[in-house]
């Protein structure tokens, strides 16, 4: 009996956008790498699930997502008469598929932590000159337009600036996941209203109203779920958690992780030493490992790590205040002195349980404008072609300091 050939051209069904197509199979065949499949294991959103329940999916969902919008871009475009070679398209479907699979676990947590001068990016890049070595080449193109190095600027656009197609998607599916209606934006009509004038993705001017509305919804996203006290404080915690297990791995502790997890608290990573068995061990790392390990390290004997462990399993997460103005010297004192009479912690341990930084956030930049062509063929900056004040106020950088302690 004749052995069936799998088939390489399959339909997905998405909440957000209904059938998605995988268009040929070389893309199918990424998307059944281990290396793609790893990222059904990593949340797309880390704790935000702790303040939105729903905020479940992960960076597979949005990694597809991307696909069908870029496929809808190259549409709309080649209907514009803008000439997309079919390797072109093909590069950027890749492109825009593999932007996010240097993410380690819970996303960013990892690299402030135990992975250390590495973004997820450059990990990125390395994945994907992997699989360009598997595939014989075939990512050649797709590499060189996520590193911005290919002569047709507005193709590198695609898949990073201030309206990509990440970006379409993230807001979009980050907003009905979390119930946050803010962030709803209509990635269709953007789209729709996309151009290439002078080698630069634009938007046309009837589409500028859709760009305020873009803008006004990134902003409100990042202070009302991204960037929302409670996720924020829990990615610290973890953060946290896992610097204090990677202390005692270095003090030579014995600690219950996976093998994937010891490598990394085990072994100094960084940008000079992130060789193929570091990337081969990264991609047998995901949410799950941590999630195991943190479980575990409830009953560590280690006073830390065990109480950040504990709150964390069980959100008895820290307070947190955020103001405009640097915390005073003396008020952190205090709280220092507090969690170490309470705990019975000397200060270095207590700088795991009480600590200050900041977060900013910036709508809109203006270095990397967003051009809207108007009816005569000129090209005017969102920030200058839009008569909405809002929209001047979103360029200004927003800085906001916080702390966080016990309750």
């Amino acid at each position: 009996m004749k052995k069936k050939k799998p088939n390489k051209l399959k339909i997905l069904n998405d909440p957000i956008y209904g059938f998605i197509q995988i268009p040929n199979s070389l893309l199918f065949d990424i998307i059944e790498h281990p290396y793609f499949q790893r990222l059904r294991r990593i949340t797309q959103m880390g704790f935000s699930n702790l303040v939105y329940p729903g905020a479940n999916h992960t960076r597979f969902h949005h990694a597809i997502g991307c696909m069908h919008l870029m496929q809808k871009a190259v549409q709309v475009l080649r209907f514009k008469g803008v000439e997309i070679s079919n390797d072109e398209e093909n590069a950027l479907y890749i492109a825009i598929l593999l932007h996010d699979i240097g993410h380690g676990a819970f996303s960013h947590a990892l690299e402030h932590s135990i992975v250390n001068g590495i973004s997820h990016e450059e990990i990125s890049l390395k994945f994907m000159k992997k699989l360009n070595d598997e595939y014989e080449g075939k990512l050649t193109l797709a590499i060189e337009i996520f590193e911005g190095k290919n002569s047709r600027k507005f193709l590198c656009q695609l898949i990073s600036s201030q309206l990509d197609i990440d970006r379409l998607d993230y807001l979009k599916r980050d907003s009905f996941y979390t119930g946050v209606t803010e962030g709803n934006i209509s990635s269709d009509r953007l789209i729709a209203m996309m151009n290439v004038k002078d080698d630069q993705l634009v938007i046309e001017q009837k589409g500028i109203y859709s760009v305020e509305k873009f803008l006004i919804a990134r902003r409100l996203m990042y202070w009302q779920v991204y960037l929302h006290k409670t996720g924020l404080v829990a990615e610290n915690m973890l953060v946290n958690v896992l610097k204090r297990a990677k202390e005692l791995a270095e003090q030579g502790e014995d600690l219950f992780a996976s093998s994937a997890l010891k490598y990394f608290l085990f072994n100094k990573i960084s940008k000079t030493n992130f060789d193929d068995v570091t990337l081969e061990t990264l991609a047998q790392l995901d949410d799950y490992d941590v999630l195991l390990a943190v479980k575990e390290w409830v009953h560590h004997p280690d006073k830390v790590l065990s109480i950040l462990s504990q709150m964390i399993v069980n959100r008895k997460l820290f307070r947190v205040e955020i103001q405009k103005k640097p915390f005073e010297p003396e008020y952190i004192t205090k709280k220092i002195d507090k969690v170490c009479n309470r705990y019975n912690l000397d200060q270095t341990e207590s700088s795991f349980f009480v600590f200050a930084d900041i977060i900013t956030n910036q709508a809109y930049n203006t270095n990397k404008p967003i051009f809207i062509l108007n009816k005569k063929g000129k090209l005017k900056d969102i920030a200058k072609a839009s008569d909405q004040l809002n929209i001047k106020a979103l360029t200004k950088p927003v800085v906001k300091h916080f702390i966080c302690y016990p309750k």
